[in-house]
Formats: C-alpha cells, sequence, structure tokens
C-alpha cells in the first residue's frame, strides 16, 4: 500500500519519532498524545492533510530527547483515521501507515520535527511470483502453530481474499514481531520478495516461542488492517 506517488505530497510532513513502535503501510497504531509539542504537531495535522510520519529513534535517544536526538531515515507515512480530543487538551487518534518514505532533510521551526521526504524505491514482484511464499503462509496459519493465535482468523481471511501477499507480509512483522531493529530493517527493505522471504523466516523461528505459550494466551500482535 506504498500509494504516494508523487514526492509533492510528501514536502513538509511531521516526524514523530519514538524509541520502540515501528509503522508498515496498512497498519493501524492507536496513539496518545500528551506532550505540548505533539499536541501542537496533532492539531496542524487535523487542519492540514492528517499526515503524520513515524520514525523510529536512534540508540541513545534519552540524552537529547527535547531536542533533536538522532532517527533512522526511513520512516513509514500514515493518515490519522480518526480522532478524538480530550478535555485536557490531549488526543486521543489511529494512524493508518501508507507510504514507505527516506528524509530528504529536516526543515521549519514549530515545536516538533517537519521532514520533506520520498518515497522509499521499490523493487516489486507480481503476485503470481508469490505464490509459494503465499502457501507456506496458508499453512502457517491453517495447520501450524500459529493457527493457535488470537490473531490467526483475521490473517486467515487476508490470505483467502485479495489483499496483496507483500501488504499481508507488512501487517504479520507489525502484529507478531518485538524486535525494533528487524521491524525497521524490513520497513526499509525496498526488495519486495527479499522482505517477503525475510518476513516469512521469522516467523518460521518463532514457532517455538508460540508453542511455549499456552493456546489461552496466545494472543500475541496487534489486529491487522486491510483497508
Amino acid at each position: 500500500m506504498d500509494d504516494v506517488t508523487s514526492s509533492g505530497q510528501l514536502d513538509a510532513v511531521p516526524l514523530f519519532p519514538l524509541p520502540n513502535v515501528v509503522l508498515f503501510p496498512r497498519a493501524v497504531l492507536p496513539l496518545h498524545i500528551f506532550e505540548e509539542r505533539y499536541k501542537a504537531m496533532t492539531a496542524d495535522a487535523l487542519e492540514g492533510d492528517r499526515q503524520i510520519a513515524m520514525a523510529l529513534l536512534r540508540p541513545g535517544w534519552e540524552k537529547d530527547y527535547y531536542g533533536k536526538p538522532a532517527i533512522e531515515p526511513v520512516v513509514c507515512v500514515g493518515t490519522i483515521l480518526s480522532c478524538e480530543k480530550l478535555p485536557d487538551g490531549k488526543y486521543n487518534f489511529l494512524l493508518q501507515g501508507h507510504t514507505r518514505a527516506r528524509i530528504v532533510r529536516e526543515h521549519g521551526k514549530r515545536p516538533y520535527r517537519v521532514a520533506q521526504l520520498q518515497p522509499l524505491p521499490i523493487t516489486d514482484v507480481l503476485e503470481i511470483d508469490l505464490t509459494n511464499q503465499r502457501l507456506r503462509l496458508v499453512e502457517l496459519f491453517t495447520a501450524d502453530v500459529f493457527a493457535e493465535t488470537a490473531l490467526a482468523p483475521q490473517f486467515r481471511q487476508l490470505l483467502n481474499g485479495p489483499t496483496k501477499t507483500a501488504d499481508i507480509a507488512d501487517l504479520l512483522a507489525f502484529s507478531y514481531f518485538e524486535d525494533v531493529a528487524l521491524k525497521q530493517s524490513l520497513l526499509a527493505d525496498g526488495d519486495v520478495l527479499h522482505r517477503v522471504e525475510r518476513t516469512i523466516a521469522h516467523l518460521e523461528s518463532l514457532r517455538p516461542w508460540v508453542r511455549s505459550v499456552r493456546p489461552a494466551t496466545r494472543n500475541a500482535g496487534r489486529p491487522p488492517s486491510s483497508n
């Protein structure tokens, strides 16, 4: 769902850096906004095109959190789907990712960070060329240990529908993976076939952990979205 094709739409996108969150295209992320600078960011986004880019803070960010700590150069741009402003001025909103992008430069003198972004080049692949990978995912979520996880019914529905395999792989990484560095690496990987293979390989490596969890508590992951 990397659907922004004109870099003009990404000339001035607010950046929301966090230390442990990586957003993916199609995934929906709930956010609670309480810092003054990010309340201003949210208000401005709501008055504009509702876009915000989630950025991952690099290690050592604690030393300069209220300044301009280093962030990863590849971000995920999302659109605010719904928003609630609380009586104390804080916000709750849902952000759905749609585009992998690379930071070109930061600019502006707002209380929050703003950047010019460029869509990440994608080496795409025909869906027919991902047939084997999709079959492996179907097996994982029907006849394998992942079939007992809480999100399995939703992923079986996606796998039985028209959603592209690469999009499903992004949702799987967002929902099941805990390794933030791995998630960032997958976000920054523009080679679709390579990215899907890496995602499946890591899912398969998680089998022992999933088996060790009692079925009643196999609820790891966030609900996916295919909207």
